[in-house]
């Protein structure tokens, strides 16, 4: 089988196919991050000869026979994260226009696309341009984590049983109150300047994945903060702690998942992203693919 990723990143496609026991001839990408770039050729160098750069300066005439094409184009204008969400308009998320090139420039028998939840409108209009309608898969049934994503494809879909596992049984060490993490954002490989900071973000947003030295530890977390801080904004708290004499050492030893961690949410195997700093390995894993979701899919190949 020939395949063409576009928006490759770490080649999440190609472990995939891997873990479906899909064979594969010549597995050809499209990627400009070099350090996405470098832990692919570090994975799969026999795959380095076609890397293909650059999506916009892709000639789909220039390429064989392509069985697979697959991709996800750039979230970031369709993120909720994203106040502007300009869609298909944006510059980012607007590169769908060059997946969608290349798709009718080199025909290929079976697609994939991938996305975030949008706005309708940009929804209707993929789907349109696709001929078919998205599915939504949350990668919570395949792995330790909440992600809600959209699929488009022609690949016959396959049913099972999925199993996943709780977020605490992939922790190297400590606690977690979730029994999934929630996003994983490139922001939380940077710990904030105070433990405080970091916990209030955890209990008052929710959109963060925090964890915790023990259960106990915890529960004294969360009684310290109701007591001091709840209702209170960021700032707030800041005010409240310059003009008092509050004890934070309770918060002390609260961490963010490690790159292992990361890993094994998107059940990427260990030590796939080995060499990269923790702000690249959360790049990369955020912007990612969770493999087992997609070799659920690749079933349909067979």
């Amino acid at each position: 089988m020939n395949v063409l990723s576009l928006f490759d990143g770490m080649s999440c496609g190609r472990i995939a196919l891997d873990r479906a026991n899909i064979k594969v001839d010549n597995y050809y990408s499209s990627e400009i991050k070099d350090y996405a770039i470098k832990v692919a050729n570090n994975n799969y160098p026999e795959d380095q000869k076609n890397r293909l750069g650059d999506i916009t300066t892709i000639n789909g005439s220039d390429l064989p026979t392509i069985d697979l094409l697959i991709g996800g184009s750039p979230c970031q204008d369709f993120s909720g994260a994203n106040k502007d969400r300009s869609g298909l308009d944006g510059i980012k998320s607007g590169l769908f226009y060059e997946w969608l090139r290349l798709k009718n420039e080199i025909k290929p028998k079976y697609f994939l696309l991938e996305n975030v939840r949008m706005k309708k409108e940009h929804q209707n209009i993929i789907s349109n341009e696709l001929g078919c309608e998205p599915f939504i898969i949350n990668s919570s049934f395949y792995a330790p984590q909440l992600r809600h994503r959209l699929y488009w494809t022609n690949i016959p879909l396959c049913h099972n049983n999925p199993r996943s596992k709780n977020l605490n049984s992939i922790l190297e060490n400590g606690f977690s109150d979730r029994k999934r993490a929630r996003c994983l954002l490139e922001s939380d490989s940077r710990p904030l300047s105070t433990p405080i900071k970091m916990f209030h973000r955890y209990y008052s947003t929710g959109f963060t994945t925090l964890i915790f030295k023990t259960e106990r530890h915890y529960h004294n977390c969360v009684n310290h903060y109701n007591f001091h801080f709840k209702g209170m904004s960021a700032k707030d708290i800041d005010n409240h702690i310059h003009n008092s004499n509050i004890d934070l050492s309770v918060y002390e030893g609260v961490r963010y998942l490690t790159p292992q961690e990361r890993e094994d949410c998107q059940t990427v195997p260990r030590g796939y992203t080995k060499g990269l700093t923790n702000n690249q390995v959360a790049c990369i894993l955020g912007d990612g693919w969770t493999i087992d979701v997609i070799a659920h899919i690749f079933q349909g190949l067979k």
